[in-house]
């Protein structure tokens, strides 16, 4: 059984970004590899730290305050997705149900987790995030602007992330990857952070564009996250033999 994440987890959504690198550190700390929710989780948290510098050296963004809120934002609504799943799974978002019913699954591969976690906080959480931040901030989330300038910037800092970071998934007690083969390859391939936070944007601008039109606008969004739920079912199917769990 997973341990239980509510001793570990915030009572109220974090207020700043070191807070959420602080509850990401002990999620990291208290559960284990065979967690399939530590796989994200660890991803996670290493692109919140890499972001977070980025924000207080880089002089290419142009709009931080707007970079730092959506940190915030969007890491809550991960936490909120946990918090849910941690006392009934089938309770949480759709996107999200998958990663958290299959948390002790044998025969699936930690990259797979990884990504389920991915397809979830990007397709899903990241849309709704980005019109609450502009609804805080003022503005309207727009094709090309100085914030969508500095949103595809990020994009540069996942991908060295994952440079960095693919080593927790290819060595050790996890294998090469290149070694997997088969379906889990095939899963990597089809795979596109960059393409993924896109078509996130995308959704945001559709959100915003609903907001005259409530019914419409929850509709559309309760259908992009059971598609998302959907697609993570996909991206979690199991392998044989299994690779890389402790």
């Amino acid at each position: 059984m997973p341990l239980p994440l509510a001793p570990i987890l915030p009572n109220g959504p974090a207020a700043s970004v070191d807070e959420v690198v602080s509850v990401m550190t002990a999620i990291d700390q208290t559960l284990l590899p065979s967690d399939g929710l530590w796989w994200f989780n660890h991803l996670y948290l290493q692109v919140t730290l890499n972001v977070r510098t980025a924000m207080t050296t880089a002089t290419a963004f142009r709009d931080t305050a707007f970079l730092e809120r959506l940190d915030i934002v969007f890491a809550n609504l991960y936490f909120d997705a946990v918090a849910v799943g941690d006392v009934d799974p089938e309770a949480a978002p759709p996107a999200w149900r998958p990663l958290l019913k299959a948390r002790a699954t044998t025969h699936v591969h930690p990259l797979q987790f990884a990504l389920a976690g991915m397809n979830a906080h990007i397709n899903r959480d990241l849309p709704a995030g980005i019109v609450t931040v502009f609804e805080q901030l003022g503005g309207t989330p727009r094709p090309s602007d100085a914030r969508h300038a500095d949103f595809e910037r990020v994009n540069g800092i996942l991908e060295i992330v994952e440079a960095q970071i693919k080593s927790d998934f290819a060595t050790g007690v996890v294998g090469k990857i290149d070694a997997l083969g088969g379906p889990v390859d095939d899963r990597i391939a089809m795979w596109s952070v960059r393409a993924a936070r896109a078509t996130a944007w995308t959704n945001a601008q559709v959100l915003w564009s609903l907001k005259r039109k409530p019914a419409l606008r929850h509709d559309y969004f309760d259908r992009l996250d059971r598609f998302t739920g959907f697609a993570a079912r996909g991206l979690l199917a199991p392998v044989s033999p299994p690779q890389g769990r402790e």
